[in-house]
């Protein structure tokens, strides 16, 4: 507990008549309180980012570095967390309350940042959308769209029901669900290049080519940058490396090239106060097709 009051996670306070000090909530502290606010409750991201399949790949990093292959499957015998997951139902719905919160907790930020992004749109895939926990929340504030939450069936399995939205299983390596827009969170930085490629190709067949676009939500990473999140990023980087086939986080230059070979090349870059940025991606010059 020294330790942690030290780094500010936890507040001492110590009794004047020289009794047991009392230790206290901090503002870091209050977003491991479960059942808090769902909106400020981080404890179940927290969970799955410590639990043994999580960590326990890094033992095998140096080995990974030296003969090839991947720091997971050394440790695990499996390729993907995914794969773990899909054979225990505890781990499957720890990862998935996980990312979920991290949605919830994302979602305001992208409502304030990209409020007109969604003005328009009537239907809206959230492709490796989990539990539906972020497609539910947009669909909240933007009554007006048809919200599809798209995941591979054993995470469609566990999926609640919320109003406005609809859960299809499936793969998005074989077909994604059409709709006008796709929204693509925490989904592409756990893949190489190839998949993504694979990935992107299947979303230019799910949209109209001339209005649709993806919303992408994911990091990137600023090597020159002093910001808050900087940092992180790299961090976030390392962990993808260890944790996910060919997963990694990429620069702007990195997201150009990988959206040009994904039938992409028009994007643009929306920063929000969070970790993840906004890009949006078209297959068209959509500038110039206001013109018309």
């Amino acid at each position: 507990m020294r330790l942690l009051v030290r780094r500010n996670i936890f507040s001492i306070d110590h009794p004047s008549d020289g009794g047991e000090p009392l230790y206290g909530l901090t503002h870091s502290s209050r977003w491991l309180v479960n059942g808090s606010d769902e909106y400020t409750n981080l404890s179940a991201l927290y969970l799955i980012e410590t639990h043994a399949y999580m960590v326990g790949s890094w033992n095998f990093l140096s080995q990974s570095v030296k003969e090839g292959g991947m720091a997971f499957e050394k440790a695990f015998g499996k390729r993907s967390v995914w794969d773990l997951a899909s054979q225990d139902n505890r781990f499957n719905k720890l990862f998935n309350d996980g990312m979920a919160c991290t949605g919830r907790i994302l979602i305001r930020e992208m409502v304030a940042g990209y409020k007109d992004g969604f003005d328009c749109l009537r239907s809206l895939v959230d492709v490796g959308g989990g539990i539906g926990g972020m497609i539910s929340e947009i669909v909240k504030s933007y009554p007006h769209i048809k919200g599809i939450n798209f995941d591979l069936p054993h995470v469609i399995a566990t999926a609640p029901v919320y109003d406005g939205v609809s859960h299809i299983a499936g793969d998005m390596f074989h077909q994604i669900p059409n709709a006008d827009a796709l929204l693509l969170k925490w989904v592409l930085h756990d893949w190489d290049d190839e998949a993504c490629v694979k990935i992107l190709k299947n979303c230019r067949k799910a949209i109209a080519e001339e209005i649709g676009k993806l919303i992408i939500v994911d990091v990137v990473l600023q090597p020159d940058g002093n910001e808050l999140f900087d940092d992180t990023g790299f961090a976030f980087d390392l962990h993808m490396m260890v944790n996910n086939p060919g997963g990694t986080e990429r620069t702007e230059l990195q997201w150009k090239k990988l959206l040009e070979e994904g039938g992409f090349p028009h994007y643009k870059i929306i920063k929000i106060p969070a970790l993840q940025s906004i890009i949006e991606a078209y297959q068209s010059d959509i500038k110039l097709l206001l013109l018309f």
